[in-house]
């Protein structure tokens, strides 16, 4: 396991090299600036703008002395929200993002393995096809739509829950609910595709040929290998609730990652771009690390590949 994991570390410093490299480059060679905008600024003071942040140096210089900077743990100030260190934006994004995101991945998959080993187990019947109703409803239906009417439904009807903010338990529950439905739906009909599959190979039909239970055979023999494909799902479900939760930030006004995230690219606030960029990649390498190494617990065969 130990060279598995020193590969996995280099490999993770040459993906996390190349997406820093790109985009550094690609953002600065795009057209227009930081400090462009409808206002004119006179020559003067733009080329002393220029030169406070260094844009006024070859790139190949920026991008060393950027470099030189983040090895020292610095990923300098922000251009939009000046004298606020980049890193110290992302302290404050992160633990809404995670939240949000943490909670909708587990109610996701909570709900959504549920639902899938019901509708597998009693196919055909009316809870398949309720399970499977929401399971496309939530895959078909956008998000700002979901977050629409259940705002309109909990807050502006029923008045139970508070329409936006993120500041206690009950202001948490519509985000969470709104984000959670769209994975849910895909754990949900990727559990019972895989599930049917597996019920129908050969060493089940050798289970129930030896007198096992229903439910022995489902739990103990058919789900852990139907587990497999959904696993494999985690890995960008999660790195996407996390860092991808921009619409859902946006309507219901959480200071997340994601907001800044946009702004940033909006406002080619260079610094932000590349901290948030550094961020996001360093979420989903350890995601699909995190998944590559749940696969070892589900299955001997790939924990022993693994170690070779």
């Amino acid at each position: 396991m130990l060279p598995y994991l020193f590969k996995r570390m280099i490999q993770t410093l040459v993906t996390l090299s190349f997406l820093v490299v790109a985009t550094f480059f690609l953002l600065r060679l795009a057209p227009g600036g930081p400090f462009d905008g409808e206002k004119v600024w006179p020559a003067e003071i733009q080329a002393n703008i220029e030169a406070k942040y260094g844009l006024n140096k070859p790139l190949y210089q920026q991008f060393f002395g950027w470099s030189r900077d983040l090895l020292h743990g610095d990923l300098r100030e922000s251009f939009h929200y000046i004298g606020t260190p980049v890193t110290e934006i992302i302290h404050d994004a992160i633990p809404a993002s995670f939240q949000l995101g943490g909670w909708a991945l587990l109610i996701s998959l909570i709900f959504g393995l549920l639902l899938g080993i019901l509708s597998a187990w009693k196919r055909g019947s009316l809870l398949d096809f309720s399970s499977m109703f929401i399971a496309v409803s939530g895959i078909t239906l956008p998000t700002y739509l979901i977050a629409t009417l259940l705002v309109l439904l909990f807050s502006n009807y029923l008045g139970w829950l508070p329409p936006a903010l993120w500041e206690d338990k009950k202001s948490m529950i519509l985000p969470i609910v709104t984000l959670c439905l769209r994975p849910l739906a895909i754990i949900a009909r990727m559990t019972r595709t895989t599930l049917l599959e597996v019920l129908h190979a050969d060493y089940i039909r050798t289970a129930y040929s030896k007198g096992l239970k229903d439910s022995t055979v489902l739990f103990k023999h058919a789900l852990r290998n139907a587990l497999i494909p959904v696993v494999t799902l985690l890995g960008p479900i999660t790195a996407s609730l996390i860092t991808g939760s921009y619409v859902v930030e946006t309507i219901f006004q959480i200071p997340g990652l994601g907001q800044y995230f946009v702004t940033s690219v909006i406002d080619r606030d260079y610094p932000l771009v590349m901290g948030m960029t550094l961020t996001y990649g360093l979420i989903l390498i350890l995601c699909n690390l995190f998944v590559d190494l749940t696969y070892g617990l589900i299955d001997p065969r790939v924990r022993l590949e693994n170690t070779r």
